[in-house]
């Protein structure tokens, strides 16, 4: 299977697993979804055909702009919350000072709902920085910062709050 074949499945599946909600899981409407983003997208699509070392910038803007339909999805719903972080936006954000004051942030605003959703982006680029190699101190700072993300996730909701952290 081509590398460009493999990006679009897994974009089909990230996006059949974020809007499973709307989509009931059905593949064909989360086709859908995937090729209006894309279709959004379609400048920086065009660029990635001829020059595929944009493939990156690609995949982030995709991100990006899921994360901001489902946002819009999630305003039209008000008994649920939804807030999107991006570990990448500075230098800083995903090291574990940083990380738990956005952390912080992002619960205070989800404190309300008793259904929210937490979307965290680019957490491992942030870490694992493509152009670096995946050192051993680097994965294990990766999975440090995933555990305590659950962990101070889960220690600052209320028992009855249903909080749903999805990593991308």
């Amino acid at each position: 299977m081509s590398r460009e074949r493999d990006d679009d499945l897994r974009r089909l599946h990230f996006i059949n697993a974020l809007f499973a909600s709307v989509t009931g899981h059905d593949l064909y409407l989360a086709q859908q979804i995937k090729a209006a983003i894309t279709f959004s997208l379609g400048e920086l699509e065009t660029q990635v055909a001829t020059q595929p070392e944009l493939a990156a910038q690609f995949d982030s803007a995709f991100n990006a702009a899921a994360a901001r339909l489902l946002s819009t999805f999630f305003a039209g719903q008000p008994d649920h919350g939804f807030v999107h972080w991006d570990a990448a936006r500075t230098l800083t954000s995903a090291t574990p000072l940083f990380a738990r004051a956005e952390l912080l942030a992002a619960l205070k605003t989800l404190a309300p709902f008793s259904h929210s959703t937490l979307l965290i982006t680019n957490l491992r680029p942030a870490l694992i920085p493509p152009e670096k190699r995946a050192t051993a101190r680097r994965l294990q700072d990766y999975d440090d910062a995933l555990a305590f993300i659950r962990q101070f996730a889960a220690a600052r909701v209320t028992r009855h709050a249903n909080l749903q952290l999805l990593f991308l």
